[in-house]
């Protein structure tokens, strides 16, 4: 959702992704990131998937704290050079770059540029009167920080820093936060909806939002290979991870995607003009795939005659 705002930005010439960052944000060219162009902030390779410091889920509910620490801080990695799950620090390093572009925050934006446009009941900042619909998560055996060695790794200084247990959710702080990244709250109808848009090319239901260029954006290629928090070969375009022989999600070439700890996931398939969501309660422990949703997703090739 924070990509396709940013997509929206650029294909309406307000957002440059080949521009420094520093252009829109110029704090955040302090240590060293004057040169890391918004385009790295899209496909995870900034260098900054987490924070130096030490930080709380109660941090992550004041915006100004995080972004600052985050426009303080010197990457990790050579930025441009590999991708490396921002898991939560996306959100937020996007998002800033949105409020300074657009005078709104990333939520604000979201909801009146795209959520209310298209109908979807799907929320970057949960209003209190929608508390009510909201059901639980069932949090995984495994907690993703768990999972990481605490080994001082890139993946470890990731996925350990807040650690997480996802039983935040249950909160009101965090549903009222605006927590781009991790604290989207929708269901699998909602995802498909927004998603649709990029899907079908940037018009949905007879109105358009996005153009057929501001769409293919998505599909111009970042980083390809191992990522430094996952583990695994990742393509990420602009926002989306990409289909490719080591995640083959569709039997289309122009198809991208992107899921989530638990098994939540959405795959964007242009060639088909088709969209797939699959959102959870019931958590797993992995944040790279769920045999829940892949095989509802093969049923789905297969319903087509396409696998």
């Amino acid at each position: 959702m924070t990509a396709l705002s940013a997509l929206l930005l650029a294909d309406r010439g307000e957002l440059d992704f080949h521009a420094p960052v520093a252009r829109y944000w110029p704090e955040f060219a302090q240590n060293g990131k004057a040169a890391i162009e918004v385009r790295h902030l899209m496909s995870h390779s900034s260098g900054l998937s987490g924070w130096d410091q030490p930080i709380t889920a109660d941090d992550l509910y004041d915006w100004d704290r995080v972004t600052s620490l985050l426009a303080a801080q010197a990457p990790w990695w050579e930025p441009g050079t590999a991708s490396g799950y921002h898991a939560v620090s996306q959100g937020y390093l996007v998002g800033e770059v949105v409020r300074r572009v657009s005078g709104q925050s990333l939520g604000a934006f979201f909801r009146d540029e795209l959520a209310t446009p298209l109908g979807a009941d799907f929320h970057i900042g949960l209003p209190p009167s929608e508390d009510t619909r909201v059901a639980d998560l069932q949090p995984p055996e495994e907690l993703a920080a768990d999972a990481a060695p605490d080994d001082g790794t890139v993946a470890a200084r990731t996925l350990r820093n807040p650690r997480l247990t996802a039983l935040e959710p249950r909160t009101s702080q965090w549903r009222r936060a605006e927590i781009p990244a991790a604290g989207g709250i929708g269901n699998a109808r909602s995802v498909a909806r927004v998603q649709s848009l990029l899907a079908c090319g940037g018009e949905l239901d007879g109105r358009r939002l996005l153009s057929e260029a501001g769409c293919a954006a998505v599909f111009d290629e970042q980083t390809n290979g191992t990522d430094l928090v996952l583990g695994l070969p990742v393509i990420f375009g602009m926002g989306y991870g990409l289909n490719g022989p080591e995640r083959l999600l569709s039997p289309n070439p122009r198809t991208c995607y992107w899921g989530g700890w638990g098994g939540s996931v959405v795959i964007v398939d242009l060639d088909a003009r088709l969209c797939f969501s699959y959102v959870p309660n019931r958590m797993v422990s992995t944040t790279t795939g769920d045999m829940r949703s892949y095989s509802i997703n093969r049923a789905v090739y297969a319903s087509l005659g396409l696998i």
